[in-house]
């Protein structure tokens, strides 16, 4: 048996407060996302992407952005990204994790 854990995963910086730990199999993508540079006065630029997300809030508080609504969510919430969508995130709490899962893979993580 070949057993992943994320505690063993590579911790990649995104930008300063921000790192990403990735686990995948060939069609699914896991990223735990822990935001330390929390909270913020703006939410952060939003962007869309061709793959279906869908985000836990594992930590902290989050205000959640997708096109022209937006909802707060906490520990446990959890939020689905269709395809192409715009979304964005602001920090409400000094830190957050997120784990978000995509499908298909996320090359431009890899």
């Amino acid at each position: 048996m070949n057993v992943s854990k994320i505690s063993e995963a590579k911790t990649f910086e995104v930008k300063p407060g921000r790192t990403r730990r990735i686990l995948h199999t060939d069609h699914l993508m896991m990223v735990v996302i822990d935001f330390t540079d929390g909270p913020a006065a703006q939410p952060d630029p939003p962007h869309s992407h061709p793959h279906e997300q869908v985000t836990y809030v594992a930590e902290g508080e989050i205000l959640f952005f997708m096109g022209d609504e937006s909802t707060r969510l906490a520990a446990g919430d959890v939020v689905a990204v269709p395809p192409d969508r715009p979304h964005t995130v602001q920090l409400l709490t000094a830190h957050a994790r997120l784990i978000d899962s995509f499908t298909p893979l996320r090359q431009d993580f890899l």
